[in-house]
């Protein structure tokens, strides 16, 4: 009897430890499935942020042409009524709208900063979760 007793002992051991084992995977697999919903929530936000400054960039170059061309009109009036020739009233008023152009785009990209668009709490998740798996293995 003490031999079927230890059967059925065993067989019911290996039943647990393997519910245990399948828990184990079910947890890591919804594990998982959280840090890709949590991705995407955050690739998502960046997605957004990323739209809006390239909004305001487009918004911002389209509403200041108009005003830059005027300025550098009257730049250039001014100059050739300061005695300068017209070509010349005309180039310094290039050079000046090549200046400000210079200063826009540095700007625009200096928005654009793709360490700022990186999923990082993802990132960190993750790792939190490596460490987690490895000691639900142990």
């Amino acid at each position: 009897m003490s031999i079927e007793h230890d059967i059925e002992t065993g067989k019911n051991d290996l039943h647990n430890v393997s519910a245990l084992v399948g828990d184990a995977m079910a947890q890591v697999a919804k594990l998982l499935q959280n840090e890709v919903d949590l991705a995407k929530a955050e690739l998502g936000e960046k997605a957004q942020k990323l739209g809006g400054a390239l909004g305001l960039l487009a918004g911002g170059a389209v509403l200041v042409i108009p005003a830059i061309v005027m300025v550098l009109f009257t730049l250039s009036s001014a100059l050739i009524s300061a005695g300068w020739s017209p070509t010349l009233a005309y180039l310094a008023s290039a050079i000046v709208a090549s200046a400000l152009s210079g200063a826009l785009i540095a700007v625009g990209i200096n928005r654009l900063d793709m360490g700022d668009l990186a999923p990082k709490e993802t990132i960190r998740q993750l790792g939190k979760d490596k460490d987690t798996v490895k000691g639900m293995v142990r």
